[in-house]
């Protein structure tokens, strides 16, 4: 058994083209069970996202399953294949896998690092579970794959450093003031960027937060949401000496704050420190600010040179997720191969032995004068023989790794003693103590 990704993603093809191809409506159910009643599809799963629209399948021929599963993602979304085709990525066996686990530990996210896709697989492995789309190989790979996230995500400093202008506003204003509870905020303006650090801060147990816009009714439905209070625009300079944190987005198109204003300010704040963001283009604040003592300003380029830093600091953590990556899919293939070996060296044990038994038992017919005991020592003398016979292919097999080799050791032992097909027996895990299973995938 193979598996098999199809999709695109941001990589590969314009927004338009992923709205298209969403599966976020209508009934999820219904289109994993309609991927599964494709000839030779035994498991399907979906994976839906803003970025990526990605469909995991179970086949046993992945090249056929390629080519169904193509044809399924252009009807459904009534589209011709030869429009599609040049958007999509199809992975097989091990590239499959790999792309799976890098996928879960957001290393081919836009944003590397974020946690929102693993969730987002999560839910589409349940989903495939609660529609009976799911077995044997989405049920021991889709775990795999969360434990490799897992490590990621412990072992690496991948999501460590804020890569939002949103996220490293409140990163600067943990490094200011250490712990932000207790702290009040001022949102001056109803900009979607202020919008996003306060519900940010908001998580940071702050005190209060004040919301100020020309429009009163923009502040008070903002205020609303963070259960905070609306100050009439006029009027926000007066109140900004209660502000430990102010964040500034709007289109006024000048400054609104200036030096000397921010002066008086940190004078009745007794030279509390007071940390300001600045997101607006044209900037909303006298740059000149930042030379008042106790008063830290930072604006968009400031911001964007935190998130550039950052990232090169997520990325030379990747270099370090990609080999978790691929440590996890040498545990996955070493699992793979013991599966294919284990039933294999059962096959060659019993093939032999009732070929030993059966041409014994004929020489042993014709040599009637033979006593019980001259019988046992032949019966010993062929056991001995063909198991000094077996020991070398069974110690190879029981050796075998991830690599090449491994897969031509199986090959060249299920040929040579013409051997059955391994999927046709039990296979134990030794993953998972005391639990078998009976399906198995191959690159």
């Amino acid at each position: 058994m193979n598996f098999l990704v199809i999709g695109l993603s941001y990589k590969t093809a314009p927004v338009e083209l992923r709205e298209r191809l969403s599966f976020t409506s209508g009934d999820p159910g219904a289109v994993l069970r309609a991927i599964t009643a494709l000839p030779g599809v035994t498991e399907g799963m979906i994976l839906s996202t803003c970025n990526r629209v990605e469909v995991y399948a179970a086949s046993q021929d992945p090249a056929v399953g390629s080519i169904r599963l193509q044809r399924f993602l252009a009807e459904h979304h009534q589209l011709d294949v030869a429009q599609l085709k040049p958007y999509l990525y199809i992975h097989s066996g091990r590239d499959a896998i790999r792309h799976l686990f890098r996928v879960a530990s957001s290393l081919d996210s836009m944003i590397l690092g974020e946690p929102q896709v693993l969730g987002q697989l999560k839910e589409a492995y349940n989903q495939a579970e609660s529609s009976c789309t799911a077995g044997p190989v989405f049920n021991r790979l889709l775990p795999r794959a969360f434990a490799a996230a897992k490590r990621v995500r412990n072992e690496t400093a991948i999501a460590q450093h804020a890569v939002s202008v949103s996220y490293a506003a409140v990163e600067l204003a943990r490094k200011i003031f250490g712990d932000l509870a207790g702290k009040t905020v001022m949102i001056v303006g109803a900009g979607k960027m202020c919008e996003l650090a306060a519900r940010h801060l908001t998580g940071q147990h702050i005190a209060e937060v004040l919301v100020t816009n020309r429009t009163l009714s923009r502040a008070q439905d903002l205020a609303k949401k963070f259960g905070g209070r609306p100050v009439p625009f006029p009027e926000f300079p007066l109140f900004l000496h209660q502000a430990d944190i102010v964040l500034t987005s709007t289109a006024a198109g000048g400054v609104l704050l200036t030096r000397a204003q921010l002066e008086q300010i940190i004078r009745q704040r007794k030279n509390r420190p007071m940390f300001l963001i600045d997101i607006a283009v044209p900037r909303n604040i006298d740059p000149e600010a930042n030379n008042i003592d106790n008063v830290y300003l930072y604006d968009i380029d400031d911001l964007n040179g935190v998130i550039e830093t950052n990232l090169r600091e997520r990325r030379k953590a990747a270099k370090k997720a990609e080999e978790i990556i691929d440590q996890e899919i040498i545990r996955f293939y070493g699992w793979l191969r013991s599966l294919e070996a284990t039933p294999m060296i059962v096959a060659l044990r019993q093939q032999t032995e009732a070929i030993r038994s059966q041409e014994t038992a004929k020489t042993l017919g014709g040599l009637q004068h033979l006593t019980a005991a001259d019988r046992r020592a032949i019966e010993a003398l062929t056991r001995s023989i063909v198991n000094k016979m077996l020991h070398p292919p069974i110690t190879a097999l029981k050796r075998i790794g991830d690599d090449i080799t491994g897969e031509i050791y199986l090959e060249a032992v299920r040929r040579l003693f013409d051997l059955k097909s391994d999927s046709q027996q039990t296979k134990p895990d030794p993953l998972d103590e005391g639990v078998d299973s009976t399906q198995d995938i191959t690159s």
